[in-house]
């Protein structure tokens, strides 16, 4: 029997081979005109393919030359500011409407939208023996793991997994987009049972309510939200549920889809895409570098002691040594990030209502200072913008959710843009993704084992 001491020696030993192994000369990208993260030396993104679902705007082309513009987002053709003004106008919440859009590329009537609300709410409560089963028996230190599993999980519970057809893959993604929610919330529950050593609320979602306040009701433990919490909490779904086909956890559903599998395997890669640090967990690293900021700033109203903070991130002298200024730059947006515009004043809302006016003017400090220090620091004069990022995870902590849920949020928001691009590769792709990577490596002569 191998000893723990024997098994940690040998994969260093393998760990070694692999790191020496496996190193690209990075000039060898050049050499051969390698779209390294399939992208332009200019920025831009490859383009691999087409959508009608969704587009991100920060420049415009002119003359092969790139101008930046006022960052807007577009679903299926509509500002997705006006279908924030229109949920704010009627006091309604805006994401279930937002979701019949991206899913079917219509907007809904009132009859339609109040069937689509009855639907979701109807397949919110998960499958008899599902919590018990696949979330209790199971629990994962990561929600987002967690959700994965349980949309995996889903395909057992499904009469008819394997459909190809377009209106059997709407009722698994209808059913999805319901459920991401009572996943995520089950499996915080659990999670606080059985690592936190807390208590666990397990709540059944209401039908009635809406994605966002059920959500805050089942994590909850005395199911109770303000309006404004809930209004809050919606207008970041509305946000999140689509960020074009070229984003890496839609790019995902669309190559993985190509493949002719089945929606629950084409989901559960997209949330392992959204999980990683790079993609949607990026507004936890906004909160623990403000968590940094807080700790060594003394005087948060004082601009030149936030400055000389900032600066220090961005020389690699403070908080994680990285120089990233987390929440600032986008691949798109460049003046402005619409997202993050609409978030901030939702923002500023909460922090009112919640006495934070001094952490919001904070944020608001280092949102103006940041990138000029980020550009002196880089000898550079590319537009930086603050991102979603940048202020999701503020709202959240306003909102009292836990820091464990917010890349699920993102998650229970993204499904709704997953759905309507896995329709849309069903409904025109009908070709595998298979980009070329060139081989760099020479031949060599194979050596018997006894000679090694």
């Amino acid at each position: 029997m191998i000893s723990n001491n024997e098994k940690e020696a040998i994969i260093k030993q393998l760990e070694d081979l692999a790191i020496h192994n496996d190193p690209i000369n990075p000039d060898l990208y050049s050499k051969y005109d390698v779209k390294r993260g399939l992208r332009n030396a200019n920025g831009t993104g490859v383009l691999v393919g087409l959508t009608r679902i969704g587009d991100v705007v920060g420049y415009e082309i002119n003359n092969g030359e790139k101008i930046a513009i006022p960052g807007k987002l577009i679903y299926r053709g509509y500002n997705v500011e006006d279908l924030v003004k229109e949920a704010e106008d009627t006091k309604q919440f805006g994401f279930e409407q937002a979701a019949f859009l991206l899913i079917f590329g219509e907007l809904p009537n009132e009859k339609q939208l109040t069937k689509f609300k009855e639907y979701l709410g109807e397949c919110r409560t998960l499958p008899e023996y599902f919590t018990d089963d696949m979330i209790m028996k199971a629990p994962s230190k990561d929600i987002m793991n967690k959700i994965a599993r349980g949309v995996l999980a889903s395909y057992s519970y499904d009469e008819n997994p394997e459909g190809r057809k377009v209106s059997n893959i709407i009722r698994q993604c209808i059913q999805l987009t319901a459920r991401f929610s009572t996943l995520a919330a089950y499996g915080y529950q659990a999670k606080r049972r059985f690592y936190d050593n807390k208590s666990m609320y397990l709540h059944n979602p209401k039908p009635e309510l809406s994605t966002a306040e059920n959500f805050l009701r089942l994590i909850r433990s005395n199911k109770t939200y303000t309006r404004l919490e809930a209004e809050t909490l919606d207008l970041a779904l509305i946000l999140h549920a689509e960020h074009g086909g070229g984003n890496n956890s839609s790019l995902t559903v669309h190559v993985v889809s190509s493949a002719d599998t089945d929606t629950y395997s084409a989901i559960a890669a997209a949330v392992g895409s959204l999980k990683g640090r790079r993609h949607g967990g990026a507004n936890i690293r906004v909160v623990e570098m403000m968590d940094d900021i807080k700790e060594h700033v003394k005087d948060w109203s004082n601009e030149n002691e936030v400055s000389e903070y900032i600066k220090k991130i961005a020389t690699k002298q403070a908080f994680d040594h990285t120089g990233l200024v987390y929440g600032m730059g986008h691949a798109v947006y460049t003046i402005s990030d619409p997202r993050e515009v609409l978030l901030k004043a939702k923002a500023k809302q909460l922090a009112e209502e919640k006495n934070c006016m001094a952490e919001f003017e904070l944020y608001n400090t280092i949102e103006r200072v940041a990138p000029k220090i980020i550009q002196e620091v880089h000898h550079s004069d590319k537009l930086i913008c603050a991102n979603v990022d940048f202020y999701s995870g503020f709202v959240y902590t306003l909102l009292n959710i836990p820091r464990e849920l917010y890349t699920p949020i993102f998650a229970i928001s993204r499904i709704a843009g997953w759905s309507a691009h896995r329709i849309e590769e069903i409904v025109s792709g009908g070709r595998i993704y298979r980009p070329a990577y060139k081989n760099i490596s020479s031949e060599r002569e194979f050596i018997p084992i006894d000679k090694r």
